[in-house]
């Protein structure tokens, strides 16, 4: 259903530049003032892996150029010293929003455990720190925020790790701490997901959230260890599409589903097998091998672009057919 651009990797890292020299993958993506927008997570200090946030700018979606001469956004603050990762972009009301993973240690002795923190800014230039958005002792990644409000609240998609069962009988010596942070009913063990899922949350500030429940677990083969929010939601008449990933032995998948305009706890489509997997050497052979990961998405005249990081080294550009994959999701 997707095709790979031809020109894939589309950024791949940059020896010049020593903010980008070692990783450029994972990144953001938006449309604004009529051009993509994209911002990957880029790495040079390799030795500490330190991830920082780029800045690049493209006419047509495929010939990126560097929007500014340096990272954008880096390590400013306690909890986000070591790593500013994985960002994703959404506009809401004219302003635009940039979740992120912040790591209080350093990344190569796990980095945590990790939290999502916010950013906000109108121009790309100058940033507003909200801090951290994520219950606390979650090891929270892979934070989404929808487009607008839904019934007078702002929503996200989150995948707190540790609200698992598989954590849980794994790490006895500070359950009880973590098990307090987790909302009713899930306090209970009986309803916690087998394995780290994504989850739904509300807000009335985009600070404190609140009504966290169970959206999606994990169901197929490809995505048998785990699953996390990808990209943002895009509003469609169908629904909201989300596109995600999944993740079984070795290997980072993408998966697509449709949820309910009115409430995104209604899950309408899913789709039962992998829209994108590691097939290219970018893709395989890398930091990270056997890894698709999107994390930005637009549509251009009816055409879905999803951009991904490719074994966390390079990104990846795949496109389909708004309307075909929508299709596929209601059969």
């Amino acid at each position: 259903m997707l095709q790979r651009c031809e020109r894939n990797p589309i950024l791949r890292p940059n020896p010049n530049n020593w903010w980008e020299s070692a990783g450029i993958f994972n990144p953001a993506a938006c449309l604004k003032d009529g051009k993509v927008h994209l911002f990957p997570r880029v790495v040079g200090e390799y030795e500490d892996y330190i991830s920082r946030i780029s800045h690049y700018v493209s006419d047509d979606g495929i010939n990126f150029e560097l929007a500014f001469s340096d990272s954008i956004f880096g390590p400013g603050k306690q909890y986000d010293r070591w790593a500013c990762e994985d960002p994703r972009v959404t506009e809401i009301d004219g302003m635009y929003y940039f979740t992120y993973v912040a790591l209080s240690k350093p990344a190569r002795q796990g980095g945590g455990p990790p939290a999502t923190a916010l950013l906000s800014t109108k121009d790309f230039r100058k940033f507003h720190r909200h801090g951290l958005i994520t219950p606390r002792l979650s090891g929270n990644r892979d934070v989404v925020l929808f487009p607008e409000k839904i019934n007078g609240k702002y929503a996200m998609l989150h995948r707190p790790s540790r609200w698992s069962k598989e954590w849980f009988n794994k790490n006895e010596t500070v359950k009880s701490e973590v098990k307090a942070q987790i909302p009713w009913p899930y306090y209970h063990y009986e309803n916690l997901p087998e394995k780290p899922a994504i989850w739904l949350a509300f807000s009335k500030d985009l600070k404190h959230w609140r009504e966290h429940k169970v959206l999606m677990e994990s169901q197929e083969w490809w995505e048998e260890n785990k699953i996390g929010g990808g990209a943002p939601p895009i509003k469609t008449e169908a629904g909201w599409l989300i596109i995600y990933h999944g993740v079984a032995p070795g290997c980072y998948r993408a998966g697509a589903a449709l949820l309910d305009l009115e409430d995104p706890s209604k899950i309408i489509g899913r789709t039962k097998n992998p829209i994108l997997e590691p097939k290219e050497e970018c893709e395989r052979v890398g930091d990270v091998n056997n890894v698709v990961f999107p994390e930005g998405n637009v549509v251009i005249d009816g055409k879905l672009f999803i951009y991904y990081g490719a074994a966390d080294k390079y990104i990846g550009l795949a496109t389909c057919s708004l309307d075909m994959l929508l299709r596929e999701l209601r059969k």
